[in-house]
């Protein structure tokens, strides 16, 4: 027992210690999670899964992959599928049998396996997987539309290579029994086919029940995570492997229907995730036998080869021919192709399988199916910015500051910011108070940001930093708190809303964002300086003039405003936080307007900041 919980540790400590790594580092979590599980494996012993685990190891890995995909399904909204232009329909219909063609023909003539092996693990490899390709999309600053493609092919398309394995499976099983192809098909389409009606009932039922008030608040999430486990266990004792179907039915049915209490628990789903990607990844990783890969041959390393420049970039340029999706973004599709979890897990599966029908190769598939997780983490892992670059195909270089509100004190803000060479945009309701961004060349957005629709037309993830500024200090406050989940607490900040959390008439510090400036001035009093004339100021930090020297060159009135860190991040100063900046940094403050230096003695570094002011 206690050697359990001690691996349950470790396990949770390598897996989000890799991805705390990589977002430092900015190297690909995939990669350094199967580095640590390898570590922790078979290179120094610490985790051994089949003995630590052992029956239970099968079940915990096929429930957690389960609730990875029905949290991949949640994200995935159908309006967002109508910008993909069809691309991943035709990645369904036409990508998965003629990459399970080409795969099964890679594995015979170039890997060396007998056809009926080869036909199934060709089938486990036709998809990619949520597991790999949603840490991989975080990281990495793909255009909107590719992202979309790679993320709802990854989750859509993941339970097909399961059941095209099972139909494979089913069908060596059967044969001998007088079975034959049509006969399987038709059976497993029928089993595919209740437990995508189980997943789609399962969530018609929550959907029904939340809102209703049938289920406290305090009990949906757990409510629904067991809904998920028992919709997945459900369908395999129907159908083995049809669960997975079931799960991400029952994930995309939910998120298109609208419910308002997922709202609410999406961060939770979004953390267990990341928990059990992490785990389940780490744990994986930690079983592979070397021994297993002494049985790999040079022609594996040509099979490796044949996966990721042909097989895969036939599939993907095949089933997009004649689409409406740009070349480029064609051919990033067609090289990002990561397998998972869920390739290595069915693999070891029929790998017994097949065993038990006298299929020899049978025993090479976890070899082969671990040199293919590999070979795909590491080749797409360390390319995917590099090729996004110059396919041209990623988003914004520098991500830039939203500012909700046009008052004229966020127009002047605004300017500060492009003088600066950021990004900005401003958004409000009223189409005549944009009018003056629009006529001083600055980006703009016409519309209700809380508004669902905002979702679909404005892709937040082009900001990285928030700002509220309207008139309203209570709707600045629930801007930010909406918004925090998806843009970071630290990163949603509004004018107004400092009070002392022991008032009773201030709103709490969880319900708002981070107020501006030092003293968190109150909006009436910003518009008051600015009717008054108060600038914006620009200081350039360096080893001979510190911040020290530059605030002392302000005004006493002034107050610092924002760092512009060498690398483009931008952090405010707040009642709550002061960053500290450092050589190359810039500091903006706002202070009254000052048209002349009365005193003319100032030493010669004050002089050297005042080339930066506005």
């Amino acid at each position: 027992m206690e050697q359990q919980a001690l691996v349950f540790a470790l396990i949770g400590i390598l897996g989000i210690g890799a991805q705390w790594i990589a977002w430092r580092t900015g190297w690909p979590a995939i990669a350094l999670m199967l580095g640590a599980g390898v570590i922790a494996g078979p290179v120094t012993g610490l985790i051994v899964p089949e003995h630590t685990f052992g029956e239970l190891l099968e079940p915990m890995v096929s429930i957690a992959v389960a609730l990875i995909l029905f949290e991949g399904g949640l994200s995935l909204n159908f309006r967002e599928l109508r910008k993909t232009e069809g691309a991943v329909t035709r990645l369904m219909m036409i990508g998965i049998p003629l990459g399970w063609v080409l795969g099964a023909l890679a594995c015979y003539y170039v890997a060396g396996l007998v056809w009926p092996v080869a036909i199934l693990f060709a089938g486990i490899l036709v998809v990619t997987g949520p597991t790999v390709v949603i840490p991989l999309l975080r990281q990495s600053n793909v255009a909107p539309r590719p992202r979309a493609i790679l993320k709802w092919e990854a989750i859509v398309n993941d339970p097909f290579g399961a059941l095209c394995a099972v139909i494979t499976y089913e069908y060596l099983r059967r044969v001998d029994e007088g079975g034959t192809l049509l006969s399987v098909v038709a059976a497993l389409l029928g089993a595919a086919i209740v437990a995508g009606l189980i997943g789609y009932a399962t969530a018609r039922a929550i959907a029904w029940a939340f809102p209703r008030g049938h289920v406290p608040e305090y009990l949906k999430a757990p409510v629904l995570l067991v809904a998920v486990i028992g919709t997945f266990v459900l369908s395999n004792l129907i159908q083995q492997e049809t669960g997975l179907l079931a799960v991400t039915v029952m994930g995309v049915a939910v998120a298109n229907m609208r419910l308002d209490s997922l709202r609410d628990i999406h961060p939770f789903k979004e953390n267990v995730t990341v928990l059990l990607i992490s785990g389940v990844f780490v744990l994986l990783s930690a079983s592979l036998d070397f021994e297993v890969l002494r049985l790999f041959e040079w022609r594996f390393l040509a099979f490796l080869l044949a996966l990721l420049f042909l097989v895969r970039p036939a599939t993907v340029l095949v089933a997009l021919a004649f689409s409406k999706i740009p070349w480029n973004e064609r051919l990033l599709v067609a090289w990002i192709a990561p397998r998972g979890v869920v390739a290595v897990a069915v693999s070891g599966l029929f790998a017994l399988r097949l065993d038990q029908l006298g299929y020899g190769d049978g025993s090479i598939l976890v070899t082969l199916s671990f040199s293919v997780v590999v070979a795909t983490i590491v080749a797409h892992g360390f390319s995917i910015r590099f090729v996004s670059r110059w396919l041209k195909v990623t988003g914004a270089t520098q991500k830039g500051l939203l500012v909700v509100g046009s008052t004229p004190w966020s127009l002047s803000l605004a300017r500060q910011l492009q003088s600066l060479d950021l990004p900005v945009m401003i958004t409000d309701t009223s189409w005549q108070r944009l009018s003056a961004p629009r006529q001083a060349g600055i980006a703009t957005y016409h519309g209700e940001i809380l508004a669902e629709a905002t979702e679909e037309r404005l892709d937040l993830t082009q900001f990285q930093v928030l700002v509220a500024t309207t008139e309203n200090e209570a709707y600045n406050a629930l801007v930010c708190s909406e918004f925090a989940p998806d843009i970071g607490r630290d990163s949603v900040y509004q004018l107004g809303g400092s009070g002392d959390d022991e008032d009773h008439r201030s709103l709490p510090e969880a319900l708002r964002g981070r107020a501006m400036f030092g003293s968190g001035h109150g909006v009436e009093e910003i518009m008051q300086r600015e009717a008054a004339g108060w600038t914006f100021r620009k200081t350039r930090i360096s080893e001979q003039f510190d911040f020290d020297d530059a605030r002392s060159a302000l005004p006493d009135e002034a107050d610092m405003l924002f760092v512009l860190r060498r690398d483009g991040r931008i952090r405010f100063f707040t009642h709550a936080s002061r960053p500290t900046p450092q050589p190359g940094d810039v500091v903006v403050s706002y202070g009254p307007s000052r048209h002349a230096d009365p005193d003319n003695n100032r030493p010669t570094r004050k002089k050297e900041a005042s080339e930066w002011e506005n």
